[in-house]
């Protein structure tokens, strides 16, 4: 028999994700323990269908919020909407492939109003609100859109937007990385090719996916190309990468930011995950455990220390950023797509805004009786110590301001001084030695001297 040895699991903490695969379905998984549990599929979504696999999702991250739109909480169908491809060519060769939900313009309007953002391969981007209906019997209200091209030639293979919700990033095969502006819909900032290598050769633009860097610059972000690159681009400085580094030998399928902006994940077509300090380009270090297959998402949670991936192995795996170490590997038949974390939900439930703990404010003023009766007394015993240590100092101080000081050159002192140090000098001389005989015959010669 071979031998074999177990891997320890140690679970991973409270939290809920959706993962999105090649049939269509929509997947709950949920850890449910109060420190560390093995994470589960608690909910299924949808039916299987091939024609209908699911290549990019968004998630705003609210209860009573959700192309179809859905509901975060139970998968409920809360609007349906045509394909924005189907009004000028064939859906099937001109899928979306960038989808985003719009956090911000949802909380600040009052109404049930929902924009996002999707865009194709070709690059026919459409940004659209609509009001979403009180109950799937009513209609969708009326939709406002902004529609433009991405891209002049080549296909688009991932469409980003910033924290700030105000820019969006484009790029694929054939097409250079760059900037929009959603506020005007138009191009800020396109990179230019990296020139070419020692030996001559150029490498032909292969993006395959991107990623901002931090929560309030939409001027810096990192993107993976097919050639096993990660080049980090900063807009303010260039328009080629200010970094580039290789990551093994096979395309980089996924990359994702930390919280900090400093560190990044990065994953690629042969299941291989590390993290780097994007700031040197230096590898921090390779996640514990190699995935079978080729990762597709990885996805930073907001507050937990842990990061999920997922890919065509069929697993989703969750990992602790601080150690590497996989905490949880779950199994899911089919080969996923995307994955996305629901940052409300606490201890096996959906938690509200108003609901989340907030941190206590202490007093500005304390008026309580005990408290002032009782800081006197230990001032009063702190006041009996220290007067004590004056005294002592005092004692010391006055027992050595009667010894002067003995200068090695008594001339840069005045004579009445001078002649005090030499009797004081004198009389302790005496007082030791006039037990001693030779200084009593000294004394009595001395004596008999005029």
């Amino acid at each position: 028999m071979p031998r074999t040895s177990t891997v320890d699991n140690p679970g991973c903490p409270p939290l809920r994700a959706l993962t999105f695969d090649s049939l269509g379905l929509i997947k709950v998984i949920e850890a449910r323990g109060q420190e560390k549990s093995v994470p589960k599929v608690v909910e299924t979504w949808g039916e299987p269908d091939s024609t209908r696999a699911i290549v990019a999702a968004s998630i705003i991250d609210r209860l009573s919020e959700p192309i179809e739109i859905l509901s975060p909480v139970n998968g409920n169908l809360q609007a349906s909407i045509p394909n924005a491809s189907q009004t000028d060519v064939c859906p099937e060769s001109d899928a979306i492939v960038g989808l985003h939900l719009f956090r911000k313009q949802s909380i600040e309007s009052s109404s049930r109003l929902c924009t996002f953002l999707t865009c194709t391969i070709k690059g026919r981007t459409t940004m659209r609100s609509i009001e979403i209906p009180q109950s799937q019997t009513d209609s969708i209200g009326d939709a406002t859109e902004a529609t433009w091209n991405a891209c002049g030639s080549g296909d688009i293979l991932f469409a980003k937007v910033d924290a700030s919700e105000c820019y969006a990033l484009f790029g694929g095969k054939g097409v250079e990385v760059n900037i929009w502006d959603l506020h005007t819909s138009s191009k800020l900032w396109n990179a230019k090719s990296p020139v070419k290598n020692s030996l001559g050769i150029f490498s032909p633009t292969w993006f395959t996916c991107a990623s901002f860097l931090g929560n309030e610059d939409h001027r810096k972000f990192v993107s993976g190309t097919n050639f096993h690159q990660v080049r980090l681009y900063d807009v303010s400085a260039q328009r080629r990468p200010i970094m580039s580094f290789d990551f093994r030998e096979t395309a980089i399928k996924s990359v994702a930011g930390d919280l900090d902006g400093h560190a990044i994940y990065v994953g690629n077509g042969s299941g291989d995950l590390a993290s780097f300090d994007i700031r040197t380009g230096k590898l921090l270090g390779s996640f514990i455990g190699k995935c079978s297959g080729s990762i597709r998402s990885i996805v930073r949670h907001p507050e937990l220390p842990v990061i999920a991936s997922c890919g065509l192995d069929n697993y989703l795996r969750i990992w602790d950023i601080n150690s590497r170490q996989l905490l949880s590997p779950v199994f899911l038949k089919q080969h996923l797509h995307d994955v996305v974390f629901d940052s409300y939900y606490r201890n096996g439930k959906e938690v509200a805004p108003a609901d989340l703990p907030q941190q206590e404010q202490a007093p500005d003023n304390i008026s309580d009786g005990t408290d002032e009766g009782a800081l006197p007394a230990k001032r009063k015993k702190a006041s009996t110590m220290h007067k004590g240590n004056k005294n002592l100092k005092s004692r010391k101080i006055s027992k050595n301001k009667d010894l002067l000081p003995q200068p090695k050159d008594f001339s840069e002192i005045p004579d009445r001084v001078a002649e005090e140090m030499v009797s004081v000098k004198r009389k302790k001389a005496s007082k030791v030695h006039s037990g001693s005989e030779k200084v009593k015959k000294k004394i009595g010669k001395n004596s008999d001297l005029p």
